[in-house]
């Protein structure tokens, strides 16, 4: 349909090329239509001895700049099936609300899914589907929290990845287009006002990172 007036355009003319929204929105839905199949798999995986339990699944946008990295689920998480419910969430909306992150910039998830009765018991192959999940978000920082998540992230076989420091509150590389922030557990720091201090101390970084941000 053309305006009054304007002359038509040849019928050969080249197609414009897509807008940017356009092809965020693309994106978007191959990134949904993945984290949805990669849940299917974990909920129909039958390697970790989980009994009838189901996975606690990552929660958030699913292409989120900020990919949040716990060890294991808590009672609350596995109850409800989604990574960081409960006390540990609201706590973390509450510190993204202080450092005036957008909540639907973060994505959050953990190392052992499977609510098994010792975290150690999940097999290794199963820990190792991090490497999809962290692929389909494609984050710009991994927050991680806690020595064992570290240690779980620094033996997986990410591209280009780098080894991370236990250092809280420095920004590193993990890879070429991946910063990380190691922070302490949450889940140990909300209880005791020592440890609740030397999260916040560390966490607060994030909201640097975030101020320094280029925008789209």
């Amino acid at each position: 349909m053309h305006a009054q007036g304007q002359a038509d355009q040849p019928s050969n003319r080249r197609v414009m090329p897509a807008t940017d929204d356009e092809i965020r929105e693309k994106y978007l839905e191959r990134a949904i239509r993945e984290l949805n199949a990669f849940s299917r798999g974990l909920q129909a995986c039958r390697q970790c001895p989980r009994g009838q339990l189901l996975p606690v699944l990552g929660s958030g946008h699913p292409q989120a700049d900020i990919f949040l990295l716990k060890y294991s689920a808590r009672p609350s998480e596995i109850e409800e099936g989604v990574a960081f419910y409960g006390r540990t969430g609201n706590a973390l909306m509450k510190s993204l609300k202080r450092l005036s992150i957008d909540p639907l910039a973060v994505y959050g998830t953990l190392c052992v899914k499977c609510p098994v009765a010792d975290p150690a018991m999940a097999d290794p192959a199963c820990v190792a589907r991090l490497i999809e999940e962290i692929a389909i978000v494609q984050p710009k920082i991994v927050v991680v929290m806690g020595p064992e998540a570290l240690g779980v992230l620094n033996e997986l076989d990410l591209p280009l990845r780098h080894d991370l420091e236990s250092g809280p509150g420095v920004l590193q590389r993990l890879t070429p287009s991946i910063d990380a922030l190691y922070v302490p557990n949450i889940d140990e720091a909300l209880d005791e006002e020592t440890a609740k201090r030397e999260f916040w101390s560390a966490f607060r970084v994030l909201g640097h990172w975030w101020a320094d941000l280029p925008p789209y």
